[in-house]
């Protein structure tokens, strides 16, 4: 496993971070077996886990809590979130600062987080949704300053809205930032266009979320693939998407290397940019993790591929089917 330093954090974080989202929200998920898997990813050598309150209403937090109180010799990182008072998702200029992120809220969720994590101070807190609109709040900052000054947290962040990486570029510039959490991934190229310049100016550590494009990159899809109702994908790969997507991916399979798998080529992608600090990959099984870490000494891609996925770029606008 190789590792990346998070921007100005210095954080030497493993260029794969365990993400626990399915771990704490989704039908279906085992407690043993996902620890299990944490497990196996801190003896593989990742070392950054991406977590939220809202995954679970603190469950994950907690699973990530048992990991790093089986692990007391080793330095593993956490990044968990907080969530809107308003439970609104995407952000929006249409609400005001104060009714998604009042103080008494965010510090009502880091202690809550805290105490699951089992740890004094939160390695990396991060707002789950953001608007550059709030940017100028004086609550943005004295509650950010207040965390860190405090020792709540070590470093602060933020996770930008789907397909909008520029909705989040003047906060960075507040100098309240240290990390980014974006979508970026074969299909969502656009941070390179104006988020990742501005991030590597300022030294702003960079989180990829999302690097299969909700599973699509995995390369299983068919236009007869159906979802349970209760399962988030079942709105994001509906009519609306669904047909694009598959035709897409079966496009993306014909540039594939022989020997080379799409997820690996999805994975190697991202990490191909050293602007990226790490990207974050769902895995609630054990072969997964084993799959998927494995990509990090596989290194970059070669320029020719990278080129030909350069092409395979898709610039969307949020849908309601999207958030």
């Amino acid at each position: 496993m190789n590792h990346r330093t998070l921007g100005r954090t210095n954080f030497k974080i493993s260029e794969i971070a365990h993400g626990l989202w399915g771990m704490g929200d989704w039908t279906g998920s085992d407690d043993a077996q996902s620890l299990a898997a944490l497990q196996l990813s801190v003896d593989l050598g990742c070392n950054f886990f991406d977590t939220a309150w809202s995954y679970g209403n603190g469950h994950s937090d907690a699973l990530l809590g048992q990991l790093l109180s089986r692990n007391p010799t080793k330095r593993l990182y956490a990044a968990s979130k907080i969530p809107p008072l308003n439970d609104k998702w995407p952000a929006s200029a249409k609400y005001k600062y104060r009714d998604v992120f009042p103080a008494d809220h965010v510090f009502k969720h880091a202690r809550l987080i805290r105490e699951n994590l089992g740890t004094d101070s939160i390695d990396l807190l991060q707002f789950h949704v953001w608007d550059d609109s709030w940017t100028n709040e004086p609550d943005f900052r004295k509650t950010v300053e207040k965390l860190k000054a405090e020792g709540w947290i070590r470093f602060f962040g933020l996770s930008l809205n789907r397909w909008e990486p520029e909705n989040g570029i003047r906060a960075l510039r507040t100098g309240l930032v240290d990390a980014v959490q974006v979508i970026y991934n074969i299909f969502d190229q656009s941070p390179e266009d104006q988020l990742f310049p501005v991030c590597h100016e300022l030294n702003i550590g960079v989180i990829a979320r999302v690097p299969l494009d909700e599973g699509s990159l995995a390369g299983e899809l068919t236009a007869e693939t159906r979802f349970p109702k209760n399962d988030w994908r079942s709105l994001y790969f509906g009519p609306e998407n669904l047909p694009n997507t598959v035709t897409r991916v079966e496009k993306l399979k014909k540039v594939l290397p022989q020997g080379m798998s799409l997820p690996q080529m999805a994975l190697r992608f991202i990490l191909s940019n050293l602007v990226v600090s790490t990207t974050i990959v769902g895995m609630r099984h054990p072969n997964h993790v084993r799959e998927n870490l494995a990509v990090s000494d596989a290194g970059p891609l070669d320029d020719t591929l990278l080129r030909n996925l350069r092409q395979h770029r898709w610039d969307r606008r949020p849908q309601p089917w999207s958030h």
